[in-house]
Formats: structure tokens, C-alpha cells, sequence
């Protein structure tokens, strides 16, 4: 019998220590197409986590919304039916104001701009700003600065969007935008763009050039106005539970995987805008307006009341911050 109970207990151990060998699995799920820079950085932080924690985690990767939607992946997160997800800056807006400090337009000159402000004491502070919420941000992708587009032929000064429908993100501050311009705002998520777009669901949208070339919007899409009012970041969220309850050894190959995908597919948002504008202008479908700085001034100045309205949930002192950033 003691025999008997040494080989069941030496099996039960063989059985445990089996289980503990199996790797933890981390889902990564995104929106976009793996050709962006989002696409890329998430594929770049597979392979340096499994590189980094051999055997002790798999990262599985899904993109261009085959796992969760828009809509549904920050309650996926919440749920732990996925690890990571990368959304919009634009969506945390019912986890906390601050972060419709992204969403100002004209707040931010160019991308290196928004790179300071993200590196600041007030935007790494950011990322632990839904701790509260369950939700830990562990970096900033970028994506790049936003350009407008519709199905006319004029795209040059506000007047020219008067009565138009814009797709927008579930964003507060993007529709609040859009109706100073004149124009009307349509929530959509971003697997519903193109369809809306080549049915005349809505007549533009706004995005990054990147975004604009891989989800091919210029194909369907008239014109292309060059205004760089806004700015398509990424915060990198997971689940604050989740990663809190992490071996310390697991988290901190993890938080380093994250740390070298971030500089590099940061590196690369900046050269896939000017590849995709380029191939863009060279496909021929959609003309490229580049605005005056006049006509840029007549943006600025209809998009202003914007600021203002959002300044109370923000905070002065952080769009103060944002503001320094571009100096």
C-alpha cells in the first residue's frame, strides 16, 4: 500500500509539475491590418517576449478585428477573454478625461510632438490613469498624425464640409469637432469604414495616411486634405489584475518585450505615413490637397470652441503640458 501511495503521489507531482510547464498564453488582439505600424509592433512583441521568456509564454496574435471588434474588445480585457488589446486613444474616454487631451484638435504640430508629450511626467503618468478601472497601460504606439478625406472634389477650407457625414471614433471630443465644422459625425468602428464609404453611408473620414493606403479609403474617396489636425496614437492596455498576479520574472520579460516593440514600431510609423502618402499620391484615385497656411488658420480657428468646451474634464495643466511639448 505504501508502495502503492508513494507511485500515486510521485505521479500526482509529475501531473503538477506538468501543468506548471504549460506556457502562459498571452492574446494580443487589434483592429488593423498586420501592414501597419500597430501590425507590425505586435508581431515585434511576440517575438522578443517568447525570445525573452522561452517555454513560459506563448503570444498569439490576432489582427484586423478577428478576435474583438471596437466595440467589444475593452470588455474582452475586462473579462480576460484577451491579455493586450492596442485601442485608439480615442476610446478611453469612459475610463477617464485626461486622455481626451489627445483628441484636441490642432493641439500637437507633428508626431515628434506628440513623442515628447508621451514621454513627459504627465503622459507616462497617463498610463496608470484607469489602474482604478482595472485597466494598465503599458505603452504608446503610434500610428501618426490625421489627414481629412471625402468623396467631393473640394476639400480646402471648413466650408467645404458644411452638411458632409464624417465616420468618427466613439470620441465625445472628435464629434464635438466635427459639429463646429458644420459638418455631421457618425460613430463607426473602423471594420465598417470602407463599405460606409463606398456606399455613400458617409461622405469622409479622418486617418492617418498609413491607415488610409492599407484599409484603401483612397480608393473610394475623391479627395485628400493634407491638415495634420489631430493625431491616431495607441495606448497598449492589459487587464491590471491580470498582470499584477504575473510571476515577477514573466512580467518583467514582458514589460521589456514591450519597452523594444514599442521603439520599433514607433520607428516605423514615420516612414509607412510617407511610403503610403507617396503611393497614395501615385495610384492616382484620390487628389491631394495641401492646405495654405491660410486655409490651415480657418480650420484652427473653427475647431477652437473645442478646447474649451473639454478643458474641464482634461485639465488646463495637462493641455498646458501638451501644449509645451510643442515648443
Amino acid at each position: 500500500m505504501k508502495w502503492i501511495a508513494a507511485v500515486t503521489s510521485a505521479a500526482l507531482l509529475a501531473g503538477s509539475s506538468a501543468a506548471l510547464a504549460q506556457p502562459i498564453i498571452v492574446k494580443f488582439s487589434h483592429v488593423v491590418a498586420e501592414a501597419t505600424p500597430k501590425g507590425q509592433g505586435a508581431l515585434k512583441f511576440k517575438e522578443v517576449a517568447e525570445k525573452l521568456l522561452p517555454g513560459k509564454v506563448q503570444v498569439q496574435v490576432f489582427p484586423s478585428s478577428q478576435l474583438f471588434g471596437d466595440a467589444k474588445e475593452m470588455e474582452a480585457l475586462l473579462l480576460g477573454d484577451v491579455q493586450l488589446i492596442a485601442p485608439s486613444l480615442s476610446k478611453f474616454a469612459r475610463y477617464t478625461k485626461k486622455l481626451q487631451v489627445y483628441d484636441l484638435p490642432f493641439l500637437f504640430d507633428d508626431i515628434d510632438a506628440v513623442d515628447r508629450f508621451q514621454k513627459s511626467p504627465q503622459g507616462v503618468a497617463l498610463l496608470d490613469s484607469m489602474k482604478s478601472k482595472g485597466i494598465k497601460g503599458l505603452g504608446y504606439w503610434h500610428n501618426g498624425m490625421k489627414q481629412l478625406s471625402s468623396d467631393k472634389p473640394q476639400l480646402m477650407r471648413p466650408d467645404d464640409v458644411k452638411g458632409l457625414k464624417f465616420r468618427i471614433q466613439a470620441s465625445d471630443v472628435l464629434e464635438a469637432q466635427f459639429r463646429a465644422l458644420g459638418a455631421n459625425p457618425q460613430k463607426m468602428a473602423f471594420s465598417e469604414v470602407y463599405q460606409a464609404l463606398q456606399t455613400g453611408v458617409v461622405d469622409g473620414q479622418e486617418n492617418t495616411w498609413s491607415n488610409i493606403y492599407s484599409q484603401k479609403f483612397f480608393e473610394v474617396q475623391k479627395t485628400i486634405a493634407e491638415t495634420n489636425h489631430g493625431v491616431i496614437d495607441y495606448m497598449v492596455v492589459t487587464n491590471a489584475k491580470w498582470w499584477d498576479g504575473l510571476p515577477a520574472d514573466v512580467r518583467a520579460g514582458l514589460a521589456e518585450a514591450m519597452k523594444e516593440a514599442t521603439a520599433y514600431g514607433n520607428g516605423l510609423a514615420s516612414d509607412f505615413n510617407k511610403r503610403d502618402r507617396k503611393l497614395i499620391e501615385e495610384a492616382g484615385k484620390a487628389k491631394i490637397q495641401v492646405l495654405t497656411p491660410a486655409d490651415l488658420e480657418l480650420w484652427k480657428k473653427a475647431m477652437a470652441p473645442v478646447w474649451k468646451k473639454f478643458e474641464p474634464g482634461i485639465g488646463a495643466d495637462l493641455i498646458a503640458a501638451a501644449q509645451k511639448a510643442s515648443k
